[in-house]
């Protein structure tokens, strides 16, 4: 059975929040929609609620799913869920940095080979939740 590993587009006012790889070195630098492994016995929006509450010291509410599941290698599928702030400020704690970008920010670094790979293939999902603004 595959693992799942769940990455969370977190939408406030128009912009999208992006944190940046330390690791593994082929993505060190790059940045990507926080998030984590599902574990065994929970669900996706539980697991993403702890991944987020861990890397970023935030609580957030998990909404719909955003594009379709990537598969990262053998065994291992990326899917995205739209999520909003409920509480607390984002902050790096397994990442190099956070930030929040506009849908041109995203559209740009994407461009610039600047986001993983794997969610890069969602640009056009996130461009349209941007435009969907906040909840």
């Amino acid at each position: 059975m595959a693992t799942t590993v769940v990455a969370a587009a977190i939408v406030r006012a128009g912009q999208l929040l992006l944190a940046q790889r330390s690791y593994p070195a082929d993505v060190a630098g790059l940045w990507e929609l926080p998030g984590g492994k599902v574990e065994e016995g929970e669900s996706v929006s539980s697991a993403l609620e702890r991944e987020i509450a861990e890397e970023l010291r935030v609580q957030i509410t998990v909404g719909r799913g955003i594009g379709g599941p990537v598969t990262l290698r053998d065994n291992l599928i990326l899917v995205a869920r739209h999520a909003w702030l409920l509480d607390g400020e984002p902050v790096a704690v397994e990442h190099t940095a956070v930030k929040w970008v506009t849908a041109t920010d995203l559209r740009e670094m994407v461009r610039a080979n600047e986001v993983v790979p794997a969610d890069a293939v969602w640009v056009d999902d996130l461009v349209g939740l941007l435009g969907e603004g906040s909840r």
